[in-house]
């Protein structure tokens, strides 16, 4: 599947792609009485106008972290900005109007982001009542168009097919020609010709001018991005750039190693780092001491 890297040339009046500033943000939650950490220090850019996806395995803290760039949850330590936006001193006033303006935020089900009794066109409109005094927003019907459902204005989400349905969550979270949009999981359970309408509606959002950062567990979604970054035990695991994988090392020092060389070595296992003359790092596995077999 290709990127979606698109031409900046197209970009639409009035939409500032935002970018993401992360360092060491720790998230932690109760459950059952303990304290569970769900991120544990993630260091992460994210450049204005750039398509990313999170990816990793359920429970690894992917949409947290969405949910913490959205504002919608509070970091427990670290710092994270989006755009002029410091999410760490932000009250809720601001939050809000970082949401209403700035930051698109599409959930994870298209039914939590409708109104079911509202036409397509009149859910959009009611998104814009967040807008802030004196912001510039689109018809409504303009942002129908930019996914793919200009001519769909009057029908009620019902109506329309689940791909149709999906779409129509993206054009609310694009209402008000958000800088920033987040999406979680937003192809979750459709077929394939549903998921190509959606990922050409985010590659048309990315064109007219929002950073579109994504949380999915589809390799195939997460190629089209232009970054794939995944998330592992809290932390920044691994980036894909342009085809490439890469491991990330953490500001403590600790590297994730692709899960096919830590299933192959095995947990515990010793290795020694050895540079080499033309500059590359060698791991060579060690065979622990008799006395602790």
């Amino acid at each position: 599947m290709s990127s979606i890297l698109l031409d900046r040339a197209e970009t639409a009046a009035g939409t500032e792609p935002l970018g993401v500033t992360c360092r060491g943000l720790v998230y932690i939650y109760r459950l059952e009485g303990y304290d569970v950490v769900a991120l544990s220090g993630v260091d992460l850019d994210i450049t204005p106008g750039q398509s990313v996806a999170l990816i990793g395995p359920s429970g690894s803290g992917k949409s947290t972290l969405l949910s913490l760039l959205a504002g919608l949850l509070p970091p427990a330590a670290g710092r994270l900005r989006v755009g002029d936006h410091d999410l760490v001193k932000a009250g809720p006033a601001e939050l809000q109007r970082m949401r209403a303006g700035d930051v698109g935020v599409v959930l994870q089900g298209s039914e939590r982001n409708l109104l079911p009794y509202l036409s397509a066109e009149q859910n959009v409109r009611f998104a814009q009542r967040g807008a802030p005094a004196g912001r510039s927003v689109p018809v409504p019907r303009e942002v129908l168009g930019l996914v793919g459902l200009a001519d769909a204005a009057r029908r009620r989400p019902g109506e329309l097919t689940p791909g149709g349905r999906q779409r129509l969550a993206l054009a609310v979270g694009l209402a008000n020609r958000p800088g920033l949009l987040l999406a979680d999981e937003p192809t979750s359970q459709l077929d394939a010709g549903a998921r190509t309408e959606v990922l050409t509606a985010l590659a048309d959002a990315h064109r007219a001018g929002s950073t579109v950062v994504l949380v999915t567990h589809d390799p195939d979604v997460a190629r089209s991005m232009e970054r794939v970054i995944t998330i592992r035990d809290g932390r920044v695991g691994a980036e894909g750039r342009r085809g490439e994988d890469y491991s990330v090392l953490g500001r403590d020092g600790s590297l994730h190693l692709p899960p096919e060389v830590a299933e192959a070595l095995g947990p515990g296992a010793l290795l020694r780092v050895e540079p080499q003359p033309d500059g590359t790092l060698l791991l060579v596995p060690v065979d622990r001491p008799e006395e602790e077999r």
